[in-house]
């Protein structure tokens, strides 16, 4: 299948309606994993899609060294999109499986859900997947959203949590993802949890350099990033603290359609949760950030210094 062939099944499937399922729910790698689907079959090869950022595509890469380790054919297609594209594109068969987070997709699927604790999550996951698509076991590395703001504004306003943001209402500038101004986690979560309401909403990138960026140079004042991102740390950036936990838990979960989810995928990808720590998804980040590595060449020596690739 060309690019060209890939993209038009991604937005044909966007249009179909998302149905409810109910298939067996696991809070911890410790867990049986269960799904709605029983007859599914790695053998054909498995077809990996990531979203637009530089971590999913370093977990898609990983996913990928496990099951070529396991003896399964991968295909690996980064950088499609976001949710809104991805999710649909693995309904439809273009893709099988993605690197996921909680929080995140939970919050995508159902807007309304309260759960922030990862057991509760990943149960709550189950109930709300469409027809198709099964959650395996959550693995120990997790990167949620953050709010991020210079030590300069922090002190200049007096912020440190997210709340503070109210004292200035209708007076900052918010930098993301287009995506982030319709989602719960975003501007709308804030707006409807902690009251805020900002001067102008700056449609930018995905935790990347545009954001990031606009943030250094003061086009915003606040920036959505995210929390493995060294360049928190590296620039003194203030996490805003999250006090009434709009904010889930975002540990990394693998999303495939029944089809594929058969044993082999299941523990070849239970190996990498396993082993795969938020410190390591961290450091994979930055040597592809910083030290500019390819997000493949990142994986597999990863994966290499762990014993999964010889």
């Amino acid at each position: 299948m060309n690019r060209r062939t890939l993209l038009g099944g991604l937005f044909a499937a966007a249009s179909v309606p998302a149905l409810a399922a109910c298939s067996g729910g696991v809070t911890s790698l410790k867990g049986d994993a269960s799904g709605s689907g029983g007859g599914g079959s790695s053998k054909g090869g498995v077809t990996i899609g990531t979203a637009n950022f530089t971590e999913n595509q370093v977990l898609g890469y990983l996913y990928a060294a496990a099951l070529t380790a396991a003896g399964v054919r991968t295909t690996v297609r980064p950088n499609l999109g976001t949710r809104e594209i991805v999710i649909p594109a693995l309904r439809g068969g273009d893709i099988d499986l993605l690197p996921e987070y909680q929080g995140a997709l939970l919050n995508y699927l159902d807007p309304k859900a309260v759960p922030t604790e990862q057991g509760a999550m990943q149960n709550a996951l189950t109930l709300a997947l469409p027809a198709g698509l099964q959650v395996l076991p959550y693995g120990l590395a997790e990167d949620s959203d953050a709010f991020v703001v210079t030590r300069a504004t922090a002190s200049r306003y007096g912020l440190s949590s997210l709340a503070d943001l109210r004292k200035r209402n209708g007076k900052l500038v918010i930098g993301a993802a287009p995506e982030v101004k319709k989602r719960r986690v975003g501007a709308v979560g804030l707006r409807e949890v902690y009251g805020v309401e900002f001067k102008e909403f700056k449609s930018l990138d995905s935790d990347g350099p545009l954001v990031k960026g606009a943030l250094k140079k003061g086009d915003v004042d606040v920036a959505n990033l995210f929390t493995t991102d060294t360049d928190i740390e590296a620039n003194g950036w203030v996490v805003l603290s999250d006090p009434e936990h709009l904010i889930p838990s975002q540990h990394i979960v693998p999303l495939v359609a029944d089809r594929k989810a058969d044993d082999t995928l299941r523990k070849a990808l239970a190996r990498i949760g396993n082993l795969l720590t938020t410190a390591d998804l961290t450091d994979l980040n930055r040597q592809v950030d910083k030290d500019k590595k390819d997000p493949e060449d990142v994986a597999n020596a990863y994966a290499r210094r762990k014993g999964i690739l010889r």
